[in-house]
């Protein structure tokens, strides 16, 4: 078993899980939605896209992509949130929770995408 394989597959499904961990729920309940969970997924993500730099094979390379926009999309929805708390001091209503809570699911389709992609290279390899 090629342990750099096992540690690369972890991330990318851990940040496909951590990012719908903070998805799932209401999407304008900010009660359902918490912060650290946000904060987790985007670190996760960030290892993950760290993980796929060096791979130069175009599989890779689509890797690296859902990689960026789940990265962009995450950090986005954390901009948002800390903008909407602590500048604009609206708060977490309805509509910035629906908004933040949006830009992460995009980020779980493109995590989704690489889970998927993982799979097919997995299946398509041959011993």
């Amino acid at each position: 078993m090629n342990l750099e394989k096992v540690v690369f597959g972890f991330f990318i499904v851990l940040a496909a899980t951590m990012n719908f961990g903070f998805f799932i729920g209401d999407i304008d309940n900010p009660v359902h939605h918490d912060v650290f969970e946000l904060f987790a997924a985007i670190v996760v993500n960030l290892i993950a896209t760290v993980l796929k730099f060096g791979d130069r094979t175009q599989i890779g390379a689509i890797h690296l992509a859902t990689s960026l926009v789940a990265d962009l999309q995450l950090i986005a929805a954390a901009i948002y949130w800390a903008y909407s708390v602590h500048v604009s001091g609206i708060g977490m209503t309805p509509g910035v929770t629906a908004s933040v809570v949006s830009l992460a699911a995009g980020a779980m389709l493109a995590n989704v995408v690489s889970v998927v992609i993982l799979i097919a290279e997995t299946v398509m390899m041959r011993r």
